[in-house]
């Protein structure tokens, strides 16, 4: 059963409870005292009768037959709307009846319980026709006889009234009952409503929809559940957001290990293929002595080639150390020796080399930070083919220094930018093979930055070629 449904059932229980009980014991309190007030008025009508007989007659004469019975009818008929019947008598013998139903109520009055002289007790006589009586029964002892007096009343308004009370209340109680079903139906559905929210939000977060959250509607108990429910559906949202961004980031791990892999067995493959095919053909012996000597350069060359590759390699995984020491430097003397020194080299090839410096010093590994710049350098040279400018700008900062490395060569293809730092990763792959190049030049730039706790950003310039730009964070003395 629902909780809607259990409410509504348990606030019409305890409607039916109290309200019965409240019913009841107001009818039977208002009978009551309507009772009493009978039995007080036939108590009083019973002195009289009493003390009129004594009046009359005197303790000595109430064995007169004749003149009891003469007074009896007198009392009877002065008193005969409020009596129904009315009795005098003996242990032996009636002295006095009357009354219009005095045969029933009489002959119902001998099954009733005789007081002792000096008592008086009332009795409720039905007469099988849904009529009641109220019997009032009394004795008195009278020169050692004892006389009866009994008397009734009709009481059968105040039962009619307390039927009628209990109808009136059982249509008052339908009414009620009716009506708080529907109020409490109505309220119970409105105060469980965030409740079927919540589940249904349950729900929806179960099936992997963690976005999803409640409306809080109010500040009591359900508002703070609420408010706990959208607290915890955001924290497991952001978790389910980490391990999608680690399962990612696992998944682009992989994907450059792959192509690690994948491009280090490629840049292997040709050079080795070249050198033993070369060093059979020089071990046939069939080979002329020009062809021996173009054989034996082309295994130098491929020989220096793999050197090259694998001191690179060797280099990345050295930097992967974090334990290599920091230096005080000045980075625009670093810049300037470096530009002058490149200067001689790119004027042969159309290439105008410019550097800006700012004066200071911050902490830096120089020979990193050298090959760093030289990688980058000798980058922007690859892309301008035809010539063009080159430029180093240096500024100092807080935490140590910024360096940019603009050209004016091709830039930078968009869908190249993310990849750019990836070992063997070459924009133009036939290109930088002929210009020597393996693809570890930026990824040497990427490890080198790291270990200054520094950041390197690509970029292409509105007016053509690219730029990079340098932060070394390493700190300064």
């Amino acid at each position: 059963m629902k909780i809607h449904l259990k409410i509504t059932c348990s606030m019409l229980a305890l409607l039916s409870f109290l309200f019965g009980i409240g019913g009841s014991v107001l009818i039977s309190a208002s009978f009551k005292e309507s009772l009493e007030r009978e039995e007080a008025a036939a108590f009083g009508d019973y002195r009289m009768v009493w003390g009129t007989l004594q009046i009359v007659n005197g303790l000595e004469a109430y064995l007169n037959r004749e003149v009891l019975s003469r007074t009896m009818e007198q009392l009877y008929q002065q008193n005969s709307a409020f009596w129904s019947n009315l009795r005098l008598s003996t242990a032996e013998e009636v002295i006095y009846e009357g009354g219009s139903v005095q045969t029933s109520i009489f002959r119902m009055s001998e099954s009733v319980e005789m007081p002792a002289s000096g008592e008086c007790l009332f009795h409720i006589l039905e007469d099988g026709k849904g009529g009641h009586y109220l019997v009032l029964a009394g004795a008195i002892e009278t020169n050692g006889n004892t006389l009866y007096l009994l008397t009734s009343h009709d009481v059968s308004e105040l039962y009619i009234a307390r039927d009628a009370q209990r109808h009136t209340y059982f249509q008052v109680f339908l009414a009620m009952f009716l009506l708080c079903g529907i109020l409490s139906y109505t309220i119970s559905w409105v105060l469980t409503s965030p409740l079927k929210d919540l589940s249904r939000a349950s729900r929806m977060i179960a099936s992997g929809h963690y976005a999803t959250r409640v409306r809080v509607r109010s500040r009591d108990e359900i508002g703070e559940l609420s408010r706990d429910f959208n607290t915890m559906a955001g924290q497991l949202e952001n978790d389910a957001k980490q391990k999608e961004r680690h399962i990612e980031q696992l998944r682009q791990s992989v994907e450059r290990q792959e192509r690690f892999v994948g491009s280090f067995a490629h840049e292997m493959k040709t050079p080795m293929t070249s050198l033993v095919g070369y060093a059979d053909l020089i071990g046939s012996g069939t080979l002329t002595q020009e062809e021996q000597a173009e054989a034996a350069g082309y295994i130098y060359s491929e020989g220096k080639r793999l050197e090259s590759l694998s001191r690179k390699l060797l280099e990345l995984l050295v930097l992967r150390r974090r334990d290599i020491p920091l230096v005080p430097v000045s980075p625009g003397a670093l810049v300037e020796q470096l530009a002058r020194w490149l200067e001689p080299v790119y004027q042969e090839k159309g290439i105008h080399l410019y550097y800006d410096c700012e004066e200071g010093i911050c902490l830096m590994e120089p020979d990193l930070v050298r090959s760093l710049l030289l990688n980058l350098a000798d980058n922007a040279q690859k892309s301008m083919e035809d010539g063009g400018e080159l430029r180093f700008c240096q500024e100092m900062t807080e935490r140590g220094c910024r360096i940019r490395v603009l050209d004016g060569g091709r830039g930078i293809p968009p869908q190249a930018l993310k990849h750019l730092t990836e070992p063997f990763y070459r924009v133009d792959k036939a290109r930088s093979r002929r210009q020597g190049g393996f693809g570890l030049g930026l990824a040497l730039c990427r490890e080198i930055v790291s270990l200054h706790n520094g950041s390197l950003r690509f970029a292409n310039r509105k007016k053509g070629g690219a730029c990079v730009t340098v932060e070394l964070r390493g700190g300064r003395p």
